[in-house]
Parts: structure tokens; sequence; C-alpha cells
């Protein structure tokens, strides 16, 4: 079984420890724990390796957050992958800091590279992976909190929080979107 693991977030080194850039800190994470070695390659970074029976294919995509579709939509179609076999980690102000969510589908929630994904698919029926970034921000100054670095406590907290959401996308890869929801959400 082959699936394609996109973590979302920006290029450059402005970005690298921004909460935006979480998706990226997750399949680097990935990666690291299972030894695989980033090549780039077109649209993004990619490292592949293996969890048991099963091939990851992780992208980091080159095209910006907001183009992150084209990445996804180009690397779908190369390896005549299925949407059941592709997962989206995401950073997610709704939810608190270093909470995982798993979801088969659902809305962008004015997420832009969700929106993109969904507009170069032609649907929201994809799973992904929300990684809470919180929401301690004033109004109005969402940019500048999600394109902001972590906090010095919750760079802490991070790598085991990083962890919970790697077995997250494993169990989702081994045993399904049920078992992973079931065994990962609200953990």
């Amino acid at each position: 079984m082959k699936y394609l693991v996109v973590g979302l977030g920006n290029i450059g080194p402005e970005y690298v420890n921004t909460r935006h850039n979480i998706g990226f800190m997750t399949v680097d994470a990935l990666a690291k724990a299972g030894n695989a070695q980033w090549e780039s390659c077109r649209y993004g970074d990619m490292a592949k390796m293996r969890v048991k029976n099963c091939e990851l294919l992780l992208l980091k995509p080159s095209t910006f957050m907001n183009l992150s579709g084209v990445a996804v939509r180009y690397w779908m179609n190369k390896e005549k992958l299925p949407l059941q076999n592709l997962l989206v980690i995401v950073d997610d102000i709704a939810l608190p800091f270093g909470a995982v969510r798993l979801r088969g589908n659902g809305s962008d929630a004015g997420h832009n590279g969700l929106k993109n994904i969904a507009d170069q698919l032609g649907t929201q029926q994809y799973a992904r992976l929300r990684f809470g970034i919180g929401n301690d921000f004033p109004r109005g100054c969402q940019v500048d909190y999600v394109l902001g670095e972590f906090p010095a406590e919750e760079r802490e907290k991070m790598p085991e929080r990083l962890q919970v959401a790697c077995d997250a996308i494993k169990a989702y890869c081994l045993s399904g979107l049920s078992f992973a929801m079931t065994n990962y959400n609200n953990k």
C-alpha cells in the first residue's frame, strides 16, 4: 500500500519555525524517525520510507501554502493514488497547541492551503490531520500569529506532540482512518 503524506508549510528561512509550518515539522519528524532522506523533486521535497507493509511518500510542497494543491494533484496523478491514500497535515488555530485531530473530509475552515487542495482535486473528500497551534492572538492579528514562531514553552513540548502526530499518521496508514481517529483524536 502506498500513501502520499503531505505536510503543509511555506518554503524559505523566514518561515522555518513558524506555526503555519507545523505540517513541514511533522513530516520532518516522521522522515527522521524513519531514516528517510529528503530529495528535491517537482513541486517540493520528497522523502520515501516504509512502515511495515506501507510505503509513505512524504511531501513538503515548494508551491507556498496557498498553492499547495498544485503539488498534491501532481503527485497524486503521478503515483496514480486514490483519494483514500492521501493524508494532509495542516495547522489549526481552532485547536489548542499540540492537539491532533484526524478527519476523513471536511471544509477548509478558512485555511488557504486546504482550500487550494480542494480546488485542485475537485473535492474535500480527503483525510487531514489537523495539528493545533492555539489561538492566543488579538482580533485582527491572525496572520502575524500563524506566521510567528512557537514560544519557548510550546517548543519544549513539541517533540512529544510531534511524536503523537507521527504515531497517528502511521496508524492511519496501517490500520485505517477509524482506528487512527479512535486512538489519537483527543490524545
